[in-house]
């Protein structure tokens, strides 16, 4: 067999394998998509669950949203200081970065099961924050951190040598260089990382079952004051996020319509992390280009 033939041979596995992972994820978001949207409205969207009618999704939807913002919060700088240490300042042969590749390869491969008793023994409990917004975010922390501070590593070392030492040879320092030349030339990368690790964050339920528990208290939408367990805002309320729900729906659920408020559920879950997802990309490309100065 010669070399053109083989060529193509591979070409066309390599295109095989690549239609049938697009096929899979197309049949799960077509199933998904057409078994729920039926059920999704305005009112399914707006109007809280009730456990004797089954009600909407409004405050399971929110505290999706809100973990999720609560999480970055907390996440995004600690991978950040990470990344930046074991890109552009981490003596690669020393035994302390060694030790911090450890503890990453560790934490990313750790169930989210085993993170979510984790935050139940130290956050709920130890520390006693109870089933609350803040222990989720915390527990979700631990969960997300391993992923996002390998790619802003990786984003960071993609950049080339050449603008490190362009960024030297200007007389600016490492810490200059590093955040006023090479953060912003990797920020696509960084915020794709974003983007696979918030979806992770949205959907995420075993974690959070045992964090933020399967409850939610009374809401006051007029109510703004974060210390008040009635505001949306607060840390510290119980927060039963939509894939909780979707969980508890399916696992729990006793009233007639679980399994429609399961599937409308689960569709408006999809397209949000859809909607997310592509939002955040076109985000990053219009970040990139007003920070690098490029058309």
């Amino acid at each position: 067999m010669n070399a053109k033939r083989s060529d193509k041979i591979a070409t066309g596995v390599l295109y095989v394998l690549s239609g049938i992972i697009v096929a899979i994820l197309a049949f799960l978001l077509i199933y998904i998509l057409a078994k729920g949207i039926p059920h999704i409205s305005w009112k399914f969207i707006t109007t809280a669950s009730n456990p004797l009618t089954g009600g909407g999704i409004a405050v399971q939807l929110f505290n999706s949203v809100y973990l999720l913002i609560v999480t970055l919060i907390i996440s995004i700088p600690l991978s950040l200081g990470a990344g930046i240490y074991l890109s552009e300042y981490a003596n690669q042969k020393h035994w302390l970065t060694g030790v911090v590749r450890s503890a990453i390869e560790v934490l990313s491969s750790l169930p989210s099961i085993v993170v979510g008793l984790f935050g139940m023994l130290i956050f709920v409990l130890q520390f006693d924050l109870g089933f609350s917004v803040l222990a989720g975010a915390l527990a979700l922390t631990v969960f997300n951190l391993p992923l996002m501070t390998r790619n802003v590593e990786e984003s960071l070392r993609a950049i080339p040598t050449s603008q490190r030492e362009g960024g030297l040879a200007l007389g600016m320092s490492r810490w200059e260089t590093a955040t006023q030349v090479i953060l912003p030339a990797a920020v696509p990368g960084i915020i794709t990382g974003v983007i696979l690790s918030s979806g992770r964050v949205f959907g995420e339920a075993a974690a959070l079952i045992y964090t933020a528990g399967q409850t939610n208290l009374p809401i006051n939408w007029a109510n703004w004051n974060p210390m008040s367990l009635t505001s949306p805002l607060s840390l510290f309320r119980p927060a039963e996020t939509l894939a909780v729900h979707i969980w508890a729906l399916n696992t729990e659920g006793t009233i007639a319509t679980a399994q429609q408020i399961s599937a409308g559920a689960s569709a408006v879950l999809i397209i949000f992390v859809l909607l997310f997802n592509l939002g955040a990309r076109f985000l990053g490309n219009r970040i990139h280009k007003k920070l690098t100065s490029s058309n």
